[in-house]
């Protein structure tokens, strides 16, 4: 039997980023000898240190470059020292779009011992997954600006969305929600009556179907059409306040949500925060039929550098989305599995400086644990 093999770019980008990108890596080598499959790094120093000694966001061929990996393990992009939006759009969107990196899978999981800001919800009602477009919307920067600086400044951005870009999105979602949950396995918000009519998962649009008519319109139509394709999974939809308040009120109503990509940058984000914070919260840029990029959300929190004290814990559980990916499932599930044993009986916070343990202390933990 031949061994399975993975070449990985890690680009540990700025401030804490390498930091935790480290303890990735730490975790991920230690899942990879145990469970028998062989993985490598080459790293590229990408960011905002690099476009300040040289000028350059990213080479020219970048985007060539990390098309012969299986997948890209990035830390953080960002520097105080460089204004906001040209790392942003330089780095992070171009690949995204280069890459065609069209979903953005975000899952929102309160693991054991993470204190919660809801009150009265555990780790059993907050367990969903947010599929976020990835590739249109405000984001491909189609508008302008005219007479600026005057009183009648006139500034347009537009929300722009193909067929084809609102299709595949939710194709992947409705096959997520099917990989989910089975027969054997159905979501567990199902009443009697969704389970007797053959239902085991729920896919929840999120738009704005009454004012944003002509683009949730397109979305709100397809998903009816591509529902009928899927007859085991339960179509719900929510406008995206209504979306926000029941993520508050009751999460435990979710099992997978899609949305546009404004929605969903807002909305990963609340959920994140009732699962425990940013410092826990990791997401994928995906292109299935591609090169996708794993990465922990909390960004490159620049006032920690080089103290040993920020939470690695959303770059290991970034690694371990990278290996499910691969189809490393078994070693992913461990992954995750050490995450919770470690929030549950090890770590006093999630926060930094206060986890009882340094960086390096956590990562050595979650090895350990698999």
């Amino acid at each position: 039997m031949a061994q399975r093999s993975y070449r990985i770019a890690a680009l540990p980008g700025d401030g804490t980023g390498p930091e935790v990108v480290a303890e990735g890596i730490k975790v991920i080598n230690a899942a990879a000898k145990k469970f028998g499959f062989e993985i490598s790094f080459d790293t590229y120093n990408w960011g905002g240190d690099h476009y300040l000694a040289t000028g350059e966001l990213l080479p020219d061929d970048a985007e060539e470059t990390l098309k012969k990996y299986d997948a890209v393990f990035l830390g953080a992009i960002g520097s105080p020292k460089v204004k906001p939006g040209i790392l942003e759009k330089g780095i992070l969107l171009r690949l995204r779009f280069a890459l065609d990196q069209y979903i953005n899978l975000r899952p929102v999981k309160l693991f054991p011992g993470v204190e919660c800001p809801l009150v009265g919800k555990g780790p059993e009602d907050i367990d969903y997954v947010v599929v976020r477009e990835n590739t249109g919307d405000v984001y491909t920067g189609m508008g302008g600006a005219s007479q600026v600086g005057t009183p009648d400044e006139v500034a347009v951005q537009e929300m722009v969305y193909t067929r084809k870009q609102v299709d595949r999105c939710l194709k992947y979602a409705f096959e997520l929600a099917r990989k989910r949950h089975s027969k054997e396995n159905p979501w567990k918000g199902l009443s009697a009556e969704d389970k007797a009519a053959g239902y085991t998962a729920q896919l929840t649009l999120c738009g704005k179907t009454n004012v944003l008519t002509y683009v949730f319109g397109m979305w709100e139509r397809a998903f009816h059409e591509m529902g009928k394709q899927y007859p085991d999974v339960k179509l719900n939809y929510c406008h995206i306040d209504a979306t926000c308040m029941w993520m508050v009120k009751n999460p435990e109503w979710f099992d997978v949500i899609v949305t546009a990509n404004m929605f969903g940058d807002i909305i990963t984000d609340l959920a994140a925060m009732t699962s425990g914070g940013m410092g826990i919260s990791a997401g994928g840029n995906l292109n299935p039929e591609g090169v996708s990029m794993f990465e922990p959300i909390g960004g490159s929190a620049p006032k920690y550098t080089g103290l040993g004290v920020i939470n690695p814990c959303a770059a290991i559980l970034a690694g371990a989305m990278m290996l499910d990916y691969l189809g490393e499932t078994e070693a992913a599930k461990a992954i995750e599995n050490s995450v919770a044993f470690c929030t549950e009986k090890k770590l006093k916070s999630l926060s930094a400086g206060k986890m009882g343990y340094s960086t390096s202390g956590v990562g050595d933990l979650v090895a350990e644990n698999l």
